[in-house]
């Protein structure tokens, strides 16, 4: 006898968008976790899109064009760095469920990443959803000094560019405050999400004839 066909997953990308739009998001306990737990916290980090903080020393970096920065280019590859184990963070809450729907999202063109490359070498990224005017970030790693704060940068330039009007970072950690982030109530988070779901961000605003270092960091940290 077949074994029967296994059960379509219930969980689609249409339903996933749904969910962000509803302020909900997904994640796992570990990479093994067959399952999806939605969170929608009392508390949200974001970040002000007028609030970055960019160092002297990370502007430097910048300048220098240390690394070439590519846009979607690898989102497979910034994926499987983003959910490796590393000292510290031996779990992942990025599962194959979410692996899965998150790279049929980047094939539908919902899902960008943000990557910093050295020597042929991808050495930082990040990835995240765009939905109307709202950026759901939603993970970067690093294997080079600064790489993830220059895609960072580059990510915020990007955005304010496009006519967004929220970077979503989920919960605030002591990293992303230290660049900026706030943590807002939730029912404040709602009403951000809202009015930025009636805007039409476009991720590609920014052309490759942009990218100069003092254009990034003009449009990123623009003077208040």
């Amino acid at each position: 006898m077949h074994s029967p066909p296994p059960k379509p997953d219930p969980v689609t990308a249409s339903i996933l968008l749904r969910a962000y739009a509803a302020g909900l998001f997904p994640m796992a306990e570990d990479a093994e976790d067959e399952h999806l737990h939605w969170f929608d916290p009392n508390h949200r980090g974001i970040f002000p899109l007028d609030g970055l903080i960019v160092s002297k020393s990370l502007a430097k970096t910048i300048r220098a064009r240390r690394f070439q920065i590519k846009v979607d280019h690898d989102f497979d590859g910034v994926l499987a760095h983003c959910a490796a184990s590393l000292p510290g963070r031996e779990k992942t809450w990025i599962n194959k469920r979410i692996a899965k729907l998150f790279a049929e999202l980047f094939d539908q063109g919902f899902v960008h990443t943000v990557e910093a490359w050295r020597d042929g070498e991808m050495v930082g990224g990040l990835y995240g959803l765009a939905l109307g005017g709202a950026f759901f970030g939603e993970s970067m790693f690093h294997t080079a000094t600064d790489a993830s704060k220059v895609c960072l940068t580059y990510l915020f330039a990007r955005l304010r560019r496009g006519g967004f009007s929220l970077l979503d970072t989920q919960f605030l950690t002591p990293h992303l405050e230290s660049l900026g982030a706030i943590e807002i109530s939730r029912a404040d988070y709602r009403r951000r999400l809202d009015a930025a779901l009636e805007r039409h961000g476009d991720f590609r605003a920014l052309e490759v004839c942009d990218d100069a270092p003092e254009t990034i960091l003009a449009w990123a940290r623009p003077e208040k």
